[in-house]
C-alpha cells in the first residue's frame, strides 16, 4: 500500500489532545487559523504521499555518491527537493521578514512527520535547514541574516551541522578544529568533520555549513568554542555564488541505512568563515540548532514508525496464511498476535506523535507569551520527544518486520528498510541515554517543579475522566501518582550518577505516562465507545503497566552497576 498521509489523525490531535487553539489564539500566531491549519494539512499530506513517498525505494537501492568529489544524490532526489523548496515547507515557521511563513512550529512538526513517513533520507534535507534558520535568526549578525536566511528559507541554499570529530563526539569540547582570524573580518577554518548529514548534494545553489571551531585564545573544553558559518561557495555581494571554497567532502560513510542521504567526511582547509554569535560561545549557538533538531529528529522516529505501521498494516490485510480463529478478513490480521503487533505499533504512534506535538505546542506558546511555565514543558518534553519518538520508531519497524514473517527479512518487501533507516535516529543529535540523563539532571533543576506541574495536568484529566469511565481514568491516575512519587525520590538524589543509573527507565516510563493521558484525552473526545476510546482501553490494559517496571528500575540506584568489575565482564 502507498503511504497515505494521515491528515485527519494530526486534525484530531491538534484540536483534542495538543490544544492547538492555543498558539491560534496568541497574537504572533494569530494567522494560525482553522483553515490554514487545514491547508497546510492538506497540501503537506499531497506532497508527501503523492510526490516524496514514490523516492523512499529509489534512496535504499541507488545510494547517494561521491564521483570526482560531487556528491550524485538518488535518483528522483533532486526534483523531490525541488517540489519541496518551492512550496516553501522548508520555512513554514520561519520569520515573513527573510521570506518564510511565520507560522507555529508546530505545522513544521506536522510536516516533518509526514516527510519522514515518505522518504526519511530526503526528509532529513529540509530539517537540518530548518534548524539552521532558527540558529542564525537568534545568533547571527544583521549582515549574515540579510545574506543567508531568505536563501535559505527558499530552499535555493540548504545548511548542515558540523559538530562531530573522530576523536570527539558526545564530548563536542575535545574537538580540534580551529579558526584563526584573516584580519578582515573572517576566519580561516581548518579542520575534519565526520557525519554530516547532506554534507553536499548536487541540487544546484550553497551548501552553508555551521561549524565549531576554537579561537586561539579559546580555552579547553566546551567553553572555549566558537561557532562559524562556512559556505560551500563565498557568496557575493548581491547573493550570485563566487569562488569555490577552501572545503571539500573526503568520503562518504558506508551505513546501514539511509542510503540516499549523504554522510560526509568533511575537510576544511583554511576555508573562510564568518562568526556566528559571540566568540568562544558557539555551544550556545549551536544548541539552537541542536534543540530545534532534537524535536525533529524524534518526529523523524515516529514518521518512520507511521510508514513501517502502514506497511505491515497493508501486507496483514493481504497474506493468507492458515485458519484464522475469527470469522473476519480471512487474512492473517485476524490471528491474535497479529493484531497485537499492529495495535501496539498504532498505540504507540498515537502516544509518541502526541507527546511530540505537545512538545511543539509547547514550544510555539513559550515564543509567543514568554512565560517561563511554557519555556520550562517544552524543556521537560524535548528529550522525551526525542528518545520516546525514536524507541518508537525502531520498535515499530522491527515489529513491520516481524508481521511480514520471513517475508519481512527479504529486502523486496521494503518492510527492512524502515528498521535500517530509523536506527540510526536514537544515536542523532544526543544519544537517548544522552536525552534521559538531561531529563534527571539539568530539567530536575527545579527542583521538578516543570515535571509536577505536568504530573498535576495528567492527573487532573484522570480525575475527570473517572467519574465518567473508571476502568480507563482508574489506571492513568494511579499511574501519574507514581510517576509523581518516583519523580520525588529522583529529585532527593544528590549523587547525580545515582539520577543516571535509572534515567533511561524514567524517561521510557514518563513517557509511557504521558502516551496513557494522551490517549484518554482522545477517548474523552468521543461521544461514544468510539475507534480511538478502544485503542485508548488497549494501550491502558497492555502497555501503561510497563511503568511499574521502569520506575521501579529507575529507583534502584548505581552499586549494582558497578558491582562487576570490568574484567568479570568476560564470560
Amino acid at each position: 500500500m502507498p503511504y497515505q498521509a494521515p491528515v485527519s489523525e494530526f486534525r484530531y490531535i491538534l484540536d483534542h489532545v495538543v490544544g492547538m487553539d492555543q498558539v491560534a489564539a496568541t497574537e504572533r500566531f494569530a494567522e494560525a487559523t482553522p483553515e490554514t491549519v487545514e491547508a497546510i494539512l492538506t497540501e503537506a499530506g499531497r506532497l508527501c504521499q503523492d510526490v516524496i513517498a514514490p523516492l523512499n525505494r529509489n534512496g535504499d537501492l541507488d545510494p547517494a555518491r561521491l564521483e570526482n568529489g560531487v556528491v550524485r544524490t538518488s535518483k528522483g532526489f533532486a526534483d523531490g527537493y525541488k517540489a519541496i523548496a518551492e512550496g516553501g515547507w522548508v520555512g513554514i515557521s520561519a520569520p515573513a521578514e527573510f521570506g518564510g511563513m511565520g507560522l507555529p512550529h508546530t505545522l513544521t512538526t506536522v510536516f516533518n512527520d509526514m516527510i519522514s513517513a515518505a522518504c526519511l533520507s530526503l526528509g532529513l534535507n529540509p530539517l537540518l535547514t530548518q534548524g539552521q534558520i532558527e540558529a542564525l535568526e537568534a545568533h547571527a549578525p544583521d549582515w549574515m541574516k540579510q545574506m543567508y536566511l531568505p536563501r535559505l528559507i527558499s530552499g535555493e541554499w540548504t545548511g548542515t551541522m558540523n559538530l562531530t570529530e573522530p576523536q570527539a563526539g558526545s564530548d563536542v569540547g575535545a574537538l580540534r578544529s580551529k579558526a584563526e582570524p584573516n584580519g578582515d573580518g573572517s576566519y580561516a577554518v581548518t579542520g575534519q568533520k565526520i557525519y554530516i548529514s547532506w554534507g553536499d548534494h548536487d541540487f544546484g545553489g550553497n551548501v552553508c555549513h555551521l561549524v565549531l571551531a576554537r579561537l586561539p585564545d579559546g580555552a579547553p573544553g566546551t567553553r572555549g568554542i566558537s561557532l562559524f558559518m562556512v559556505p560551500k561557495y563565498l557568496p557575493n555581494e548581491d547573493g550570485s555564488l563566487g569562488e569555490a571554497n577552501t572545503l571539500k567532502v573526503v568520503s562518504l560513510e558506508h551505513k546501514l541505512g539511509l542510503h540516499g542521504s549523504p554522510t560526509c567526511v568533511m575537510q576544511f582547509d583554511g576555508a573562510k568563515g564568518w562568526l556566528v554569535g559571540e566568540a568562544h560561545k558557539g555551544m550556545a549557538a549551536m544548541f539552537t540548532m541542536m534543540n530545534n533538531a532534537r524535536l525533529g529528529v524524534g518526529v523523524q522516529g515516529i514518521g518512520a514508525a507511521d510508514g513501517a505501521y502502514q506497511h505491515a498494516l497493508a501486507y496483514a490485510l493481504d497474506r493468507k496464511q492458515g485458519k484464522t480463529p475469527v470469522e473476519g478478513t480471512g487474512t492473517i490480521v485476524d490471528h491474535a498476535d497479529v493484531r497485537r503487533m499492529l495495535l501496539t505499533m498504532k498505540a504507540d504512534l498515537f502516544a509518541a506523535r502526541s507527546i511530540a506535538l505537545a512538545c511543539a505546542v509547547a514550544l510555539d506558546m513559550s515564543k509567543a507569551t514568554d512565560e517561563a511555565d511554557w519555556e520550562a514543558r517544552a524543556a521537560l518534553l524535548t528529550p522525551i520527544a526525542k528518545a520516546f519518538g525514536t524507541e518508537t520508531g525502531m520498535r515499530a519497524a522491527e515489529t513491520g518486520v516481524q508481521v511480514h514473517g520471513g517475508m519481512g527479512v527479504i529486502e523486496e518487501t521494503g518492510a527492512a528498510q524502515y528498521s535500517r533507516d530509523v536506527r540510526v535516529t536514537a544515536i542523532y543529535e544526543g544519544t537517548n541515554g544522552i536525552q534521559a540523563m538531561d531529563l534527571v539532571a539539568r530539567k530536575m533543576a527545579d527542583g521538578g517543579e516543570a515535571a509536577q506541574a505536568l504530573i498535576d495536568e495528567m492527573q487532573a484529566v484522570a480525575e475527570e475522566a473517572r467519574a465518567r469511565n473508571g476502568d480507563l481514568g482508574d489506571p492513568v491516575w494511579q499511574a501519574t501518582e507514581s510517576l509523581r512519587e518516583a519523580t520525588e525520590w529522583l529529585v532527593a538524589q544528590k549523587d547525580l550518577n545515582v539520577r543516571f543509573a535509572g534515567a533511561v527507565p524514567f524517561l521510557s516510563a514518563f513517557a509511557r505516562v504521558l502516551g496513557g493521558h494522551y490517549h484518554l484525552k482522545a477517548a474523552m473526545e468521543e461521544a461514544e465507545d468510539g475507534p480511538r476510546t478502544k485503542l485508548a482501553r488497549f494501550y491502558i490494559n497492555r502497555l501503561l503497566p510497563e511503568h511499574v517496571g521502569l520506575l521501579a528500575q529507575s529507583m534502584v540506584g548505581s552499586t549494582d552497576l558497578y558491582a562487576l568489575r570490568p574484567e568479570e565482564m568476560y564470560a
